[in-house]
């Protein structure tokens, strides 16, 4: 599979394609700010027509699960779940599939000056270039720490 992985401040997925509103940043905050992930997987021929299970998580700089406040307590910060594409007809035998999401996200409490990543795994497997990083900017002088 190939995975192509952007941040936005704001995407969909419609009728098998991304629209995506002021992509392509890889620095925000330090104030927690609304944001989305936009993904595109290209299905090989030969995975169509089957589940696979998506998911796509948070870490830290040092690939650290990020957790985050819940009503529950803490967790951490992920997606999950399923995805499966068919064939359509006529298509060339041997052509990928594309299948496009879009994850908005609420804003996320996150540390002032540091690195994370969002990374992407199908079915367990993940590949180096299945992420996005981030920064979060430095807090202002004299403002209180969170």
């Amino acid at each position: 599979m190939r995975v192509t992985i952007m941040l936005a401040d704001y995407a969909q997925a419609v009728n098998g394609k991304l629209y995506i509103m002021g992509g392509g940043w890889s620095l925000t905050g330090p104030a927690p700010s609304p944001s989305a992930i936009a993904v595109k997987i290209e299905v090989p021929w030969n995975d169509t027509n089957r589940k696979h299970v998506l998911k796509v998580e948070l870490l830290d700089g040092d690939y650290r699960a990020v957790s985050t406040p819940t009503p529950e307590g803490q967790a951490p910060v992920a997606i999950s779940g399923e995805f499966e594409v068919g064939r359509p007809p006529g298509l060339m035998p041997g052509t990928p599939i594309d299948v496009p999401f879009a994850f908005n996200l609420p804003p996320i409490p996150l540390e002032p000056a540091r690195r994370y990543v969002w990374r992407i795994s199908v079915d367990g497997k993940t590949e180096d270039d299945w992420e996005v990083a981030f920064s979060t900017r430095p807090a202002a002088a004299g403002a209180a720490a969170a």
